[in-house]
């Protein structure tokens, strides 16, 4: 038996992570803004469940949080970065305060979180963090440059990470979900407020009024759930790892445009260096 802290359990991923782990037989601090929301999950688990109230961005709470895993449970073994949300907007849209919040929540309030749990996981030798990134933190598309920048900020802290606690034995998992049939493209995705008509034929065609596929993704968010359990558990977890389909396509996609780049520019790259 294992104790996760599971952030963003409303709904969605984070809501299916937690019934999955409780469902094995895990205890888990299962937390939202709106702690309501997780009342069903304490009353069926009431031994293995503490329902914390937790916005990422309130310090205050993630340290009450993660004091609760350690007084009620023992500590943290595995931590689940969930809580985020989207945003679309082209880059010249954005609003300064929406992306500040933006990144508060998917990058600023994961770090917090995972600087509250290491200190345990270093004193035990153990801990796995599970980081949810998307497809979109390793490649962009127009219109979600500001919510790939949160995801390639918190990737590109979590392979450093990974690289420091490592030989610690503290194990860190990015995961990078296409689309999911949850709340993000529904109820959770923003956008920016004032349109630029000259990206109508861009980032325009992302806007939240033009989706189309909210209610039609091909990710089942149960089976990602037991993918990510199946993780954790797992002797040699791997780095980063793809769920569903279209991940999987974008991600290969992407390996294949760089490669032929770098290949296409490489005489240009090795000429900056100093002759020998």
């Amino acid at each position: 038996m294992a104790t996760w802290l599971i952030t963003g359990c409303s709904s969605g991923l984070g809501r299916a992570i937690a019934i999955a782990v409780l469902e094995a037989g895990h205890n888990a601090v299962v937390t939202a803004r709106d702690p309501e929301t997780l009342a069903e999950l304490g009353d069926s688990f009431p031994t293995t469940a503490a329902v914390v109230p937790l916005d990422v961005r309130d310090h205050a709470q993630v340290v009450a949080a993660v004091a609760v895993a350690d007084e009620r449970f023992g500590g943290v073994d595995v931590l689940v970065n969930n809580a985020g949300y989207g945003y679309r907007s082209a880059l010249e849209e954005g609003d300064p305060e929406e992306v500040e919040q933006l990144f508060a929540t998917n990058f600023f309030g994961a770090v917090d979180v995972m600087k509250q749990a290491l200190p345990g996981m270093r004193k035990r030798g153990a801990g796995t963090i599970v980081n949810v990134s998307s497809i979109a933190g390793r490649t962009s598309q127009p219109g979600s440059g500001y919510y790939s920048a949160t995801k390639f900020a918190l990737e590109g802290a979590s392979v450093a990470l990974a690289k420091e606690v490592g030989p610690l034995g503290v194990r860190v998992v990015i995961v990078e979900p296409g689309g999911f049939r949850t709340d993000f493209a529904g109820r959770s995705l923003t956008q920016s407020a004032h349109p630029i008509r000259d990206y109508a034929d861009t980032a325009g065609l992302r806007r939240k009024e033009n989706d189309t596929i909210d209610g039609r993704q091909p990710g089942d968010p149960k089976r990602a759930a037991e993918a990510i359990l199946q993780v954790a558990a797992s002797d040699d977890p791997p780095l980063r790892l793809l769920l569903g389909s279209d991940a999987l396509r974008r991600a290969e996609g992407e390996l294949v445009a760089q490669r032929a780049e770098i290949d296409t520019w490489i005489d240009l790259t090795q000429s900056t260096d100093y002759p020998e």
